[in-house]
């Protein structure tokens, strides 16, 4: 359900307003009327102050240098004693620091590696033998294109040999010869300087890194300042969002808040400095959106808030979204073995410390349902088990396997349900229209919706055998001719006849299609659940295959690998079908029937605790 919502409307000096709108913030009740993004340079500031303080403290928390070669070195180096002044600024310069000397460190690592061949040497020698007139050429070359004879024909030196290449240098006052290698640029120095480098930035990155382990310390006061500057940025967005009057003299504010708290905000109003107005919102103030609903339906605000929250004037979607997704996820997955491992993952997602904790009761739901889905489809990790002889008879009792109308029960049972989904959608369709448009300007709607759901229910009726068929006959005439007054004549009571008329030829055409493409489109629940059922089967017959008449020592590994990455897979594939396509019909086929829009905004109060 939408929670009804009081609007509050305030008048107040404008020297006022943020003292104001710190007190609406200690109440955290209040949902104040605000800019959805930066609108000068002070908020863009405060918004990237909390983006870094976020940032800041995430990395830190995540931080862990227990496999870092130098561990045992840089985790000496930090102080306990020592203060800092500003974490965030010695986070950010640390961290860019620590970057790049990373990217130097490679360079230098790569440098070792091409100065090693050349080992260590006297460079300054090198530029004496310059002065008088030497030169020293520097030369690498395929071992196997190497004349160790070059060495007398040649003032050659050959400086190291790695096996498939040669190092050399040759010494010569002569300005060229013809030695039939090409030189190569001399090393910038010895591979002791290279060494040296490295070192040097390896004691660099050691300190960086025991600064940044040092403010680990520090996480708890960052995420104080971020919490503090995010409560100082909605606040200021408030103000900013404030309407101005009185030549900036006066400020309006208006706010948004469940009736249920009417009593305690008038009495905390009343005792603030503020002139205050409230009325009951209605549709035009566009209010936000709070639901009201039980442990079961709050799981399931989620997949609503991916939709859109709903209008003030429409209907919250939530409950029918609760049960008709878990039927629906429970067969399209289709194997009770799958439900008991969701069960599993649920219970250990809502015992872990991640993010993922709150949704931890929600696969649990969705888990149970799979395991009853499975149940009643005859399927645990692929095998049959109408089948199969170790379930017990009882159980037996609550499988569906005779055919229907001589088609797949399971396939049939899916388009009912369909059935069933989109008649609650006109339902309540048709409910949301007499509320909004009284009976007079919804007898279009009530039209369609009559002889639907009027004919679904007098087909239901007629294939048991109730009625006589001369009774259905009447039935159906009387059904057809008062739902087409209301689709023909009077879908809208002050428009010219003929306009209906063809509004109404135009919308049966449309209906008349669109509703047997929805109903198909139910199919696919039967088709996820048979294509999930088949390749669990099929892996473990491929378990079977290997495991042989004669099982040994290495089948067994075999088969149990087989089914373990077989159906973790399939697992993996069921869940991602399961979760997509009953989204798709309440959010498609249900949505649209339904007429609903989602173009709602969440109820958001100001508050301290953001």
């Amino acid at each position: 359900m939408i929670s009804k919502m009081t609007k509050y409307s305030f008048i107040l000096l404008s020297d006022e307003a943020k003292i104001f709108l710190k007190k609406i913030q200690a109440l955290g009740l209040v949902d104040i009327t605000r800019s959805a993004k930066p609108v000068d340079e002070h908020s863009a500031a405060l918004l990237s102050s909390i983006e870094a303080y976020k940032k800041a403290s995430t990395k830190l928390e995540s931080l862990d240098f227990s496999k870092d070669p130098d561990y045992g070195k840089f985790v000496v180096e930090i102080d306990a004693d020592k203060t800092v002044q500003d974490a965030l600024q010695t986070f950010l310069e640390t961290e860019s620091r620590l970057a790049a000397l990373q990217a130097e460190f490679a360079a230098a690592l790569k440098e070792v590696e091409d100065r090693r061949a050349w080992g260590r040497f006297d460079a300054s020698a090198l530029h004496g033998l310059a002065e008088y007139g030497w030169k020293t050429r520097f030369y690498c070359i395929n071992k196997k294109k190497y004349d160790p004879a070059w060495a007398t024909l040649y003032p050659l030196q050959e400086v190291f040999d790695d096996g498939n290449n040669v190092w050399f240098v040759t010494v010569s006052d002569a300005p060229d010869y013809s030695l039939p290698v090409d030189e190569i640029p001399a090393p910038e120095g010895d591979l002791k300087e290279a060494e040296d480098r490295v070192a040097e930035i390896r004691a660099e990155m050691i300190t960086c890194k025991s600064v940044l382990l040092s403010l680990k310390e520090y996480v708890p006061e960052m995420k104080k300042a971020y919490a503090k500057e995010a409560a100082d940025l909605q606040r200021y967005l408030s103000d900013a969002g404030a309407e101005k009057a009185a030549e900036g003299k006066l400020t309006t504010f208006v706010g948004f808040a469940p009736v249920e708290n009417e009593a305690h905000l008038s009495a905390e109003f009343d005792r603030m400095n503020v002139l205050w107005f409230k009325e009951e919102a209605v549709e035009e103030d566009d209010p936000p959106i709070q639901f009201k609903g039980n442990w079961f339906t709050k799981m399931f605000t989620v997949l609503t808030d991916m939709y859109g929250r709903p209008a003030y004037n429409e209907f919250d979607p939530t409950p029918f979204i609760s049960f008709f997704f878990t039927l629906f996820f429970g067969m399209c997955m289709g194997d009770a073995g799958y439900g008991i491992l969701l069960v599993l993952i649920g219970f250990y997602l809502k015992r872990s410390k991640s993010e993922m904790s709150e949704y931890g009761p929600l696969v649990i739901a969705l888990g149970v349902a799979t395991m009853l889905a499975g149940t009643v489809m005859h399927t645990f990790f692929g095998i049959n088990t109408y089948e199969a002889a170790w379930v017990p008879g009882f159980l037996k009792k609550f499988m569906i396997t005779k055919p229907i109308a001589g088609m797949d029960p399971q396939m049939v049972i899916s388009v009912l349900i369909g059935i069933v989904h989109i008649c609650v959608a006109l339902l309540m369709k048709a409910i949301v229209s007499v509320r909004n448009n009284g009976f007079l300007g919804s007898l279009g709607t009530l039209g369609w919706t009559l002889l639907i759901i009027g004919g679904v229910i007098l087909a239901g009726i007629s294939f048991m055998g109730v009625l006589d068929s001369a009774v259905t006959k009447w039935i159906v005439i009387c059904l057809g001719i008062v739902s087409a007054l209301g689709i023909f004549l009077l879908n809208d009571i002050r428009r010219n006849p003929l306009s209906n008329i063809g509004t109404g030829l135009w919308e049966t055409y449309n209906t008349a299609t669109g509703l047997l493409g929805d109903t198909l489109s139910y199919i696919r629940l039967y088709a996820l659940g048979l294509a999930g059922g088949m390749l669990g089967n099929a892996f473990n017959l491929l378990g079977g295959i290997v495991l042989g008449e004669n099982p040994n020592f290495i089948s067994w590994p075999l088969c149990i690998l087989i089914l373990v990455f077989g159906h973790a897979l399939n697992l993996a594939m069921c869940c991602l079908g399961a979760f997509v396509h009953p989204l798709r019909l309440n959010f498609l086929e249900f949505f649209k029937n339904s007429g609903y829009e989602g173009t709602g905004r969440a109820y958001d109060p100001l508050t301290l605790n953001k």
